[in-house]
């Protein structure tokens, strides 16, 4: 009985780590301007939706992390981020450093 005990309790703990969104105000701090997209992504994780253009040479691309509390909006060009922004739903808090 302990030992199922446990067990249920490691569970809960696993699922409750994979539940923590990394859209957070911590996470959008980490954030550098020069830094790669696959940078960000390895903090943020995969963005909620984005879009690339290319012109002359030069790619931009403008991506979005949101969740259910948060929207992170960031601006690329030739891969490196040059901007960001940081809003909480519901609110009209914007940050941009």
């Amino acid at each position: 009985m302990r030992r199922l005990y446990k067990m249920g309790l490691i569970t809960i703990l696993s699922l409750s780590l994979f539940a923590c969104s990394k859209i957070t105000q911590e996470n959008f701090n980490k954030l550098n301007n020069n830094m790669s997209i696959q940078q960000v992504v390895a903090i943020l994780g995969e963005p909620s939706s984005s879009e690339s253009v290319n012109i002359a040479g030069i790619s931009g691309t403008a991506a979005v992390w949101k969740n259910k509390n948060a929207r992170i909006e960031l601006q690329f060009i030739n891969d490196k981020l040059i901007a960001k922004t940081f809003s909480k739903n519901g609110k009209d808090e914007n940050y941009q450093p």
